[in-house]
């Protein structure tokens, strides 16, 4: 007998099936790994399509072993079916990934099956990227600098008036916005969801989508992170822009978070802790006045994690933060450092590294020296004298000789 490792899922919705077998279906179907050899059972459905493009040794039809099944159970499930072939493999014993149903990994191990749970990553060998891997993520960017600067292309178009942002003639929105990003993305055979363009206070929680009128002279935070349809892979990028004029406490956040950001890309390279890159990312947050706190119940300036991978899933492992992972060459990393402040809105930047031996190579060639485009088309400069923030007890306001006291 030997162990084997067992994925039942679609690979539609599954990365780590898609990574076994390179095949892409909506439907379930079933994955084995034994004695250095792969297989699928695959549906009457499926099983050519599958044997014509599936990266294993072999197809297999399910509905042979489902024959078979009913001569021992009336109604055999899938659980039933997968035991026979282990049976035939001489398996007794399989290794599923933690998000594996429960009630087949049951079912199984009443047929007699040992069934362990791996935490994540079930393939550790996916989070160190081929170069084919980098260059599909990189593909992937390129399609997302392009979504991001037609809808900028949409901003500067528009007119500033009082407080509000119009554009050919009507209120311009997040909703627009997004459209225009998810449109360009769709035409480039990219997947987009949950797009984030949130303006002013929506900001504030870094995962709020966006919604109703763009306003002047506010921060606009634009989180893209699609995936390709040919390739399976994401990217992820943040940029933050002001329609009109950046007030100066944006500009100061501004360049601080930009700061940061360089500080935590300079640090990337094999064998580094993420651990230490986050605590590098946080204090030169910090030298710069601004300080992380909950106030009146909710958090305030930078309290999310510095980076995550980036793959066949928008997050996987390694990660940026504050639990250490050791980064290595080849994998690939977002660094995003931001700041959140009800008063002020938030700022925001994200690149995509791959990880090198002596350092890292960033694959995100979008600009991010400026905050905004001007009302009239000219684009604002985020660098200049920085007078930092912090936070009290009550807000986030100036410190001492800026615009009034505490």
């Amino acid at each position: 007998m030997t162990d084997a490792r067992l994925i039942i899922a679609a690979s539609e919705a599954d990365a780590n099936l898609y990574y076994a077998c390179g095949f892409l279906a909506p439907d379930p179907f079933v994955f084995v790994e034994a004695r250095g050899r792969t297989f699928l059972l695959m549906s009457d459905l499926e099983v050519d399509r599958a044997r014509a493009q599936a990266r294993v040794d072999e197809v297999r039809a399910y509905a042979a072993y489902e024959g078979k099944a009913r001569q021992r159970w009336p109604e055999p499930r899938v659980a039933d079916v997968v035991a026979l072939l282990l049976e035939e493999l001489g398996v007794a014993a399989v290794t599923v990934p933690a998000n594996f149903p429960l009630e087949q990994a049951d079912r199984l191990r009443e047929r007699g099956v040992q069934v362990t749970a791996q935490a994540d990553p079930f393939f550790p060998e996916r989070l160190v990227k081929r170069a084919d891997e980098i260059a599909a993520i990189g593909e992937t960017q390129r399609h997302t600098e392009a979504a991001l600067a037609a809808a900028l292309d949409v901003l500067r178009a528009s007119d500033v008036r009082g407080a509000d942002v119009y554009w050919q003639g009507r209120p311009l929105t997040s909703e627009e916005l997004r459209r225009i990003v998810n449109v360009s993305l769709m035409e480039r055979a990219c997947v987009a969801e949950h797009t984030i363009i949130a303006c002013g206070v929506d900001g504030v929680d870094p995962h709020h989508e966006g919604a109703g009128p763009i306003r002047a002279n506010q921060s606009i935070v634009f989180d893209i992170f699609p995936r390709s349809s040919r390739t399976r892979y994401y990217a992820d990028m943040t940029r933050t822009v002001v329609k009109g004029r950046a007030p100066d406490a944006l500009r100061r956040m501004y360049d601080a978070v930009l700061a940061a950001q360089r500080r935590g890309i300079e640090l990337v390279r094999d064998a580094a802790s993420g651990q230490a890159i986050h605590a590098e990312v946080a204090r030169t947050l910090e030298r710069r006045g601004f300080e992380t706190a909950v106030v009146n119940g909710r958090h305030q300036g930078f309290f999310h994690g510095t980076g995550h991978g980036v793959g066949l899933d928008i997050h996987e492992p390694p990660r940026i933060g504050k639990v250490d992972h050791v980064l290595r060459a080849g994998q690939v990393v977002t660094v995003e450092p931001g700041l959140y402040y009800p008063e002020w809105g938030a700022v925001r930047i994200e690149d995509m590294v791959a990880v090198e031996a002596a350092g890292c190579r960033n694959l995100t060639a979008f600009a991010k020296d400026t905050l905004a485009p001007r009302s009239r088309g000219r684009a604002e400069s985020a660098r200049g004298q920085s007078t930092p923030l912090r936070a009290d007890t009550a807000s986030v306001r100036p410190k001492d000789g800026w615009g009034g006291t505490r």
